[in-house]
C-alpha cells in the first residue's frame, strides 16, 4: 500500500553521516542468544571500519543489545547521527533485505519501509448482547494494540418468564436493552475509527449482537465493516484462524489500493497532458519539480544506479549541472534518493515488486498537475 512520508522530512533534512544498521535481532534460541551477544561489538566494528565517529559507534553498540521479550524471528532497523539514536525499531519477522550496516551521507530508510509498511489502523470487535471488547490494532506498524470494554446492561436479560403476554412484554424489554447495549458498542467504534483512522472494522462474536452494533455504526463506518464468524477470545487453533482471516482482509485492501494506483496510471497513458510520468529519467524531473503526488518504484530494477543528494531544493539530481546551487551531499543508490526526494516533497511512495509496472520500467509517478507544454504547473526556477 501507499505509504506517507511527511513524518521523516524532518529527519532527512539533517546532515549526515548517518549510521544505518539492519540487523537480525532475534535471541529465542541457543544459536539466536549466541548470535546477539556479539551482535553489538560486530556492529561496532563495522561502523569503526567505515569511518563512522567514535561516539556513533558507541550509541550503535548500545542500541544493538538484544531484543528481549519479543518472539523470533524479529529484526531491528538502527539510524544515529552524531551520536544520538534518531531511530531504533524492533520489527517483527525475519529480515527483507541483506543484512546492513553503513555509513551514509543521507539516511537510507529503504529497509524500514519494506519491513513495515505503513501502519494500518483496523478495529477488532467481539461483541455479545450484554457487553463487548473492542480492540485498535494495527498492522505493519510497530504501535501495540489498545483495547476497550464496553459493559452494557444486564438487568433481567436471563429471567424469562413463563409464556403469554408477560413473555412478548419480556421479549421487547430486552430487545431494547439489546439495542441500547449495541448502541454503546457502535458509539465507542465510531469514536476510535475517528480518532485513529481505522480503515478496517472487524465485527466477531454473537451474531445477533454484532448485526445490531452495525446497523447503528455511522454511515462511512458501515462500508469498513466486515464480519467474520470466529470468536478472537478463543484460544488455540480456533484463534490463529480468525487471525488468519484479519491478514487475509488487510491482504485484500492493500491489493485493492495497488490496483487501484495502477489503474489511474494506466489511463493516464496516451493522454495528450497526462497527469503521469513513467521512466527513471521523468521521475527525477517531477521529484525536482515538487510534481510528485505519488512515486511508484521498483526498488530491485534501480539497485545499480545512482543520484546526487542535495541539502536544498530540488533535492535531488542526475547530473552535477541539475542541482541549482545546492550543495551536494553525495552521491547515493537512487532508490535511497528517490525516497528521500518524495519525502521532502511531501508525495506518497509505493514500492512495487517485479511484474508491476509495465516492462522495462522501474520508476513511474501520479502527479499533481499535468506535463506538456500546455498544462499549468509550478516550475523549478
Amino acid at each position: 500500500m501507499t505509504r506517507k512520508l511527511h513524518e521523516f522530512a524532518d529527519l532527512y533534512r539533517r546532515k549526515g553521516p548517518w549510521c544505518v544498521a539492519y540487523v537480525d535481532a532475534s535471541a529465542g534460541t541457543t544459536d539466536s542468544l549466541e548470535a546477539a551477544e556479539v551482535r553489538p561489538g560486530d556492529v561496532r566494528r563495522a561502523l569503526a571500519k567505515q569511518g563512522a565517529p567514535p561516539q556513533d559507534q558507541e550509541a550503535a553498540e548500545t542500541a544493538v543489545l538484544p531484543a528481549d521479550g519479543y518472539p523470533s524471528p524479529v529484526s531491528r532497523f538502527l539510524l544515529i547521527q552524531q551520536g544520538t539514536v534518531a531511530l531504533n525499531e524492533v520489527l517483527p519477522g525475519p529480515l527483507v533485505l541483506p543484512e546492513r550496516v553503513s555509513v551514509d551521507p543521507i539516511p537510507d530508510l529503504l529497509p524500514l519501509l519494506k519491513h513495515r509498511p505503513e501502519e494500518f489502523p483496523y478495529i477488532v470487535a467481539e461483541a455479545s448482547r450484554e457487553d463487548a471488547e473492542i480492540r485498535l490494532e494495527y498492522a505493519g506498524g510497530g504501535h501495540p494494540a489498545t483495547v476497550q470494554d464496553v459493559e452494557g446492561e444486564t438487568e433481567d436479560i436471563t429471567k424469562l418468564p413463563a409464556g403469554g403476554w408477560s413473555q412478548d412484554k419480556f421479549q421487547r424489554q430486552t430487545e431494547q436493552i439489546w439495542r441500547r447495549n449495541a448502541d454503546q458498542v457502535a458509539e465507542e467504534i465510531d469514536r476510535i475509527a475517528d480518532s485513529s483512522g481505522a480503515k478496517l472494522i472487524v465485527l466477531a462474536g454473537d451474531v445477533r449482537a454484532r448485526g445490531l452494533v452495525r446497523d447503528q455504526l455511522t454511515e462511512a463506518h458501515k462500508a469498513l465493516v466486515s464480519m467474520i464468524d470466529s470468536h478472537p477470545r478463543t484460544s488455540g487453533s480456533a484463534n490463529g484462524h480468525f487471525d488468519d482471516e484479519i491478514q487475509e482482509r488487510i491482504a485484500l485492501l492493500w491489493a485493492a489500493e495497488q490496483e487501484q494506483i495502477m489503474d489511474r496510471l494506466a489511463l493516464q497513458e496516451g493522454q495528450a497532458n497526462p497527469e503521469s510520468v513513467t521512466g527513471f529519467g521523468q521521475v527525477v524531473t517531477a521529484l525536482q519539480q515538487a510534481q510528485v503526488e505519488v512515486l511508484i518504484l521498483n526498488d530491485r530494477a534501480l539497485a545499480d544506479r545512482h543520484l546526487f543528494a542535495l541539502d536544498a531544493e530540488p533535492w535531488v539530481a542526475s547530473a552535477q549541472e541539475q542541482t541549482l546551487g545546492a550543495e551536494v551531499l553525495g552521491q547515493v543508490p537512487a532508490p535511497a534518493a528517490l525516497v528521500r526526494a518524495a519525502a521532502l516533497t511531501d508525495a506518497s511512495l509505493l514500492l512495487v515488486p517485479d511484474g508491476v509496472l509495465p516492462h522495462a520500467v522501474d520508476a513511474a509517478a501520479l502527479l499533481r498537475w499535468p506535463t506538456g507544454p500546455e498544462a499549468p504547473g509550478r516550475k523549478v526556477p
